[in-house]
């Protein structure tokens, strides 16, 4: 592995080129420990591009130095739109946990997350999250998700795919008894 100690270039993902690190990591900077769990993200894209399972996408979940979730993209060979490297690693780590929430864990990613590993991300709350590619890299390589972004900026009516609501009553009626559900755990 490389030494890590010098943090004011990283490498270019795809070039021989370094450039400057990015200035948004509002002071943090990567430990030794987080670029081997990054590399480490990497090595499983590397799988993922390889096999034919999916894409070139890698994510671990670490808690307290401990891997407790990996995965690669697998989306073609499991016929899984959500099978990003992301969705797959936190999947296994609550598996592991036994729990829905990463409190304490920080998630690598080979590369920024898309909307839908966002999501998740979110949903899941870890600590933090490091990744190396940009997804301008990943779009670059063809796995474009602006389109997702711009969606989702836009009102319901002018979205590609339509989206339609209807008043249910029955609906509503479910959100009440959840309401009024006393063993009900939050999320």
């Amino acid at each position: 592995m490389a030494n890590h100690a010098a943090q004011a270039l990283i490498f270019k993902a795809g070039t021989n080129a370094l450039r400057p690190a990015p200035t948004h990591l509002n002071g943090m900077q990567p430990t030794p420990k987080d670029l081997f769990f990054l590399d480490l993200a990497v090595d499983l894209a590397r799988q993922g591009a390889l096999s034919k399972m999916g894409g070139p996408f890698g994510a671990v979940v670490v808690r307290n130095g401990e891997i407790i979730g990996r995965g690669h993209n697998q989306v073609a060979g499991s016929n899984d739109p959500t099978a990003h490297a992301e969705i797959v690693a936190i999947r296994d780590a609550c598996n592991t946990l036994g729990s829905y929430q990463l409190d304490g864990c920080v998630l690598y990613s080979s590369c920024e997350p898309c909307p839908m590993c966002l999501g998740a991300i979110y949903w899941s709350r870890p600590d933090r999250v490091w990744f190396a590619a940009t997804r301008h890299d990943a779009a670059a390589t063809g796995f474009d998700d602006n389109h997702i972004y711009e969606e989702l900026a836009l009102e319901l009516p002018e979205r590609r795919i339509p989206f339609l609501q209807v008043t249910r009553p029955a609906a509503l009626d479910v959100f009440a008894l959840w309401n009024n559900k006393a063993d009900k755990i939050p999320y």
